[in-house]
């Protein structure tokens, strides 16, 4: 099997790993890869092959890293918390001894929390924000 094969197959693999996983650092690391590819396409040898993949995957991971620092990164006193779920109404049938209770919303089981801590009653209630897999709720 060709040297470039090799890598086109290597990055073709990490391209798919990385639509699975979500992870876009490896992403990067595919375009090293291709990198590598090309240089084998190019005539170069298996180590100057590897050294540009290396320097074009980690440049390219490192270039995003800083990117994403940048670019993404929480100014002071904001949240990078959007809570998509806040402000939406949910109907509270009845409240354990243990203060939770169980609602359905978006189509499946959730474990409701009072916001203040002790159940208001049970009826309306509005999703005050989302804490793991917990609906923080209080009554409208």
């Amino acid at each position: 099997m060709a040297d470039s094969t090799l890598w086109w197959l290597l990055a073709g693999a990490a391209v798919a790993v990385e639509l699975l996983t979500g992870t876009f650092y490896l992403l990067m690391l595919g375009i090293g890869m291709a990198a590598g590819a090309i240089a084998a396409h190019a005539g170069g040898s298996t180590p100057v092959q590897l050294v540009i993949a290396a320097f074009v995957g980690g440049g390219a991971v490192a270039a995003w890293h800083t990117v994403r620092r940048r670019h993404f990164a929480a100014t002071p006193g904001t949240s990078t918390n959007i809570d998509f779920d806040a402000g939406e109404a949910v109907h509270v049938d009845a409240w354990t001894p243990d203060n939770t209770s169980i609602v359905r919303y978006r189509g499946t089981v959730w474990t409701a929390v009072p916001a203040g801590g002790v159940p208001q009653g049970t009826g309306a209630h509005r999703v005050r924000r989302v804490d793991g897999s917990r609906l923080i709720v209080e009554k409208i």
